[in-house]
C-alpha cells in the first residue's frame, strides 16, 4: 500500500491532462484489481478525482461504477475524493 501513498503524493505536483489520465488508469486498477485489490470506493474515489480534473471517459466510468455501489459506499468514495482534494 506504501506504494500507492506515494503515488498520491507524487499526483498532486502533476498538471495538466496527464494529471487527469493518471487519476483515471488508477480507478479503473482499483475496479478492476490489477496489481492492488478489488476496491470500489477507491475506484470511485480516483475516477471522481480524474472527473473533476477533467476528464471526460473518467466520469463515465465512474457513474457506471457507482451505479453497482452501495449508498454507504459511494458516500465514502464522495467524502475521500472531497478529503484528498481538500489537501492537494
Amino acid at each position: 500500500m506504501a506504494r500507492f501513498e506515494i503515488l498520491d503524493q507524487q499526483m498532486a505536483t502533476i498538471g495538466g491532462d496527464a494529471e487527469a489520465d493518471i487519476f483515471c488508469e488508477m480507478g479503473l486498477m482499483y475496479a478492476a484489481g490489477r496489481d492492488c485489490p478489488l476496491d470500489y470506493v477507491a475506484a470511485h474515489k480516483w475516477l471522481n478525482i480524474a472527473a473533476i480534473k477533467g476528464s471526460e471517459r473518467a466520469a463515465e466510468l465512474r457513474a457506471d461504477l457507482a451505479q453497482s455501489m452501495t449508498k454507504s459506499d459511494l458516500a465514502s468514495a464522495l467524502r475521500s475524493a472531497r478529503e484528498w482534494m481538500t489537501v492537494h
